[in-house]
C-alpha cells in the first residue's frame, strides 16, 4: 500500500532513564507474574454499543468466555490523552489530538489548538513511561501500528493515496493513537525503529515466535472503529457509519486475537493475556473513576468503555463490576511484570485505583 506521510521534528529532550532495579516478587498485589501482555486498542465506542451488540459478535463472545470488566472508563476526550494515560499514568495536561511535537507557541498548522488553549501543554512527555520501566526491568516491548509508514516513524499522519484527500481526516495511521510516540524517551530511543513497527512486523514476529513481553497493538483508523471522512473512504470506514465501523473493527480485532491464540506461546505454561479496550466512550460522556479529577479539562472521565481480558490460564466467564480505568490497567501491567513502583495516578490507591486482580487470575 502506498503511503503519504506528514512529520515534524527538531531537537529532542530525553529524560534520564529509569534506574535499573532488582526484579520484584513474582506476585504483586495478588496479580500472577505474566510473560506476555498484549493490549489491543480500539476507538470511541461505549460499553453498550459493543458488549452484547449484534455488530460486535467477537467482542461479545470473548467477554462472555473470558473476563468482562463491566465498569471500565476512559480519562478524557478526545483520544490522545487516553493512550498517554495508559502508558504514563497521567494525561500530562493533554486534552486534544494535536501531534506529539506541539507545544506552547507552536505555529505548525498541525498544532490546531496551540492558539486556542491556555495553558497549552507540551505534547511531548518528559516524564518516565511504561517503556522506561520495562527497559529497566530488562523486558521487551513494541508498539505495532497498522499502516505506520516506516519502522520508528515519527510521522503524525500517513494516508493511502487511494482514499486520501490530503487532510488528516483521511489518514489511516495517526500518531494521536500511538501513545508511545508522545514520550521523549521513546522519541530519542536509538532502538526506536525496532520498537515502533507496522503490522508486517507483527506477522513476522508471530511466525518467528518472538513476540515481546508487552505490546500495544493499534489497527488503522478504518479497523479500530474510529472511521474517516472523505469522498473515497470505504462505506464501512465512513465516520458516521457506526454499525459498519463496529462490524469491521470487530472482525479485524477478532482476527488479531485468533492469531495470538494460535501460537505455541498461548498453549504454553507461561501466563499470557490479551486485553481489548477502547480509548474513550461517546463524545460528551464525562463519566469516570479511579484517579480522575472532574474539575480538570484533561482528566475528568472519558466515558464507560468495553474492556475484555483474555488469558490463557486465568478466569473464564467472569464479569467483574469493580470500577477500573486505564490507570488501573497500567497498575495491573506493572504488577504482572514485577514492577513495584507505579506511575502517576496508577499509584493512587487512595483514589480507588486498584489492580485488575480477578480478571488476571489472582
Amino acid at each position: 500500500m502506498a503511503i503519504a506521510m506528514a512529520a515534524a521534528g527538531g531537537a529532542l529532550a530525553v529524560p534520564k532513564a529509569v534506574s535499573s532495579r532488582r526484579a520484584a516478587p513474582a506476585r504483586l498485589e495478588g496479580v500472577p507474574r505474566y510473560a506476555h501482555i498484549f493490549v489491543i486498542l480500539a476507538e470511541n465506542k461505549s460499553y453498550d454499543e459493543i458488549i452484547g451488540g449484534a455488530n460486535a459478535p467477537n467482542f461479545s463472545r470473548l467477554a462472555k468466555a473470558y473476563g468482562d470488566a463491566t465498569r471500565f472508563y476512559g480519562e478524557v476526550h478526545p483520544s490522545e490523552a487516553n493512550y498517554v494515560a495508559l502508558l504514563g499514568g497521567d494525561t500530562f495536561g493533554i486534552h486534544d489530538d494535536d501531534p506529539w511535537f506541539c507545544k506552547t507557541g507552536a505555529t505548525d498548522p498541525a498544532c490546531l489548538n496551540a492558539s486556542r488553549e491556555h495553558p497549552y501543554p507540551d505534547h511531548t512527555v518528559h516524564s518516565p513511561g511504561l517503556s522506561d520501566q520495562l527497559n529497566a526491568a530488562h523486558l521487551t516491548w513494541k508498539g505495532y501500528y497498522e499502516d505506520l509508514p516506516a519502522p520508528g516513524s515519527l510521522a503524525y499522519i500517513a494516508s493511502d493515496p487511494a482514499i486520501s484527500d490530503g487532510t488528516r481526516f483521511t489518514a489511516l495511521y495517526a500518531a494521536k493513537h500511538s501513545g508511545f510516540t508522545n514520550f521523549a524517551s521513546v522519541q530519542g530511543d536509538p532502538n526506536r525503529a525496532r520498537r515502533l513497527v507496522g503490522f508486517d512486523a507483527f506477522e513476522a514476529d508471530l511466525k518467528a515466535g518472538r513476540l515481546p513481553n508487552f505490546a500495544l497493538i493499534v489497527p488503522n483508523q478504518c479497523n479500530e472503529m474510529h472511521g474517516l471522512v472523505g469522498a473515497r473512504v470505504p462505506a464501512d470506514c465512513e465516520g458516521h457509519n457506526t454499525a459498519g465501523l463496529i462490524r469491521r473493527g470487530d472482525a479485524e480485532i477478532g482476527k488479531l486475537v485468533a492469531e495470538i491464540q494460535a501460537t505455541p506461546m498461548w498453549r504454553s505454561r507461561q501466563n499470557v493475556a490479551i486485553v481489548l479496550t477502547f480509548d474513550e466512550g461517546l463524545p460528551g460522556e464525562r463519566t469516570g473513576c479511579c484517579g480522575v479529577t472532574p474539575d480538570q479539562p484533561s482528566n475528568y472521565g472519558g466515558g464507560h468503555i468495553p474492556t475484555v481480558v483474555i488469558t490463557n490460564h486465568g478466569p473464564h466467564g467472569l464479569a467483574d463490576a469493580t470500577p477500573y480505568n486505564h490507570y488501573s490497567l497500567l497498575r495491573t501491567i506493572e504488577d504482572a511484570f514485577g514492577i513495584s513502583e507505579h506511575l502517576g495516578h496508577a499509584a493512587q490507591t487512595d483514589k480507588g485505583v486498584v489492580p485488575m486482580t480477578a480478571l488476571f487470575g489472582g
